[in-house]
């Protein structure tokens, strides 16, 4: 029975149009939604706390085929929900397709929290301890693309961004990091650079692969 909850989407073709179907869903059962926009699972979550609201749902299949999609969901405070914290109460709730009559309509309205994600990112790293490294960070096209531009721009050292435009096409690689297969121009980069290492991200941005300054896979 949340009031409140918080909406993104990744850059699959297929996740606007379903988080558009998802907020009228929530709005038709009462609930006020608070559309953030393109975002990664991990803005998401960050919503869950920052706005204060009751839930947070991401529309994303994160590091699968582009032809997948799926949704990702939080309590507030970013408390997972998962099998044994309510997932299955959902699922039965669905199937059963008995829903009580909401009093109102839920509002909807667009915030772009991206911002002050960033500077909560920041807020775990005393900037002036850093040691300034010569890095490849590769979006993938997905979801992390935005943010990650504006992060790296106030990290010390030298910084090399593949694939920040978002295109849910995928026109580059899968959107798999930990497949090493979707590693080589990250590899590539970090060898013609003489870079200390690079790190990939998935469509919504919360799976990472990372190789080091030979090529090695890491993670």
């Amino acid at each position: 029975k949340p009031s409140r909850v918080a909406v993104g989407d990744d850059v699959r073709l297929t996740s606007e149009p379903l988080k558009q179907a998802l907020a009228e869903g929530l709005m038709d059962a009462g609930v006020d939604v608070i559309d953030i926009g393109l975002a990664g699972a991990e803005e998401v979550y960050f919503a869950a706390f920052h706005l204060d609201v009751d839930g947070g749902i991401e529309v994303t299949a994160s590091h699968n085929p582009m032809d997948y999609n799926g949704m990702k969901l939080v309590r507030g405070g970013a408390q997972p929900i998962s099998g044994d914290t309510g997932l299955k109460d959902v699922h039965r709730l669905a199937e059963a397709n008995s829903f009580s009559q909401p009093q109102r309509r839920g509002s909807l309205v667009r915030q772009s929290i991206l911002q002050p994600y960033v500077e909560h990112l920041l807020g775990y790293v005393d900037l002036a301890n850093l040691k300034p490294l010569k890095l490849v960070v590769n979006a993938g096209n997905g979801a992390a693309g935005p943010a990650l531009e504006k992060l790296v721009a106030r990290l010390p050292g030298e910084h090399h961004l593949l694939f920040t435009d978002v295109d849910g096409s995928f026109p580059n690689h899968h959107p798999d990091p930990t497949d090493e297969a979707n590693l080589k121009d990250l590899k590539q980069l970090v060898h013609a650079h003489g870079l200390d290492f690079g790190i990939a991200f998935d469509g919504d941005g919360d799976r990472i692969g990372a190789v080091d300054g030979v090529g090695r896979v890491v993670w």
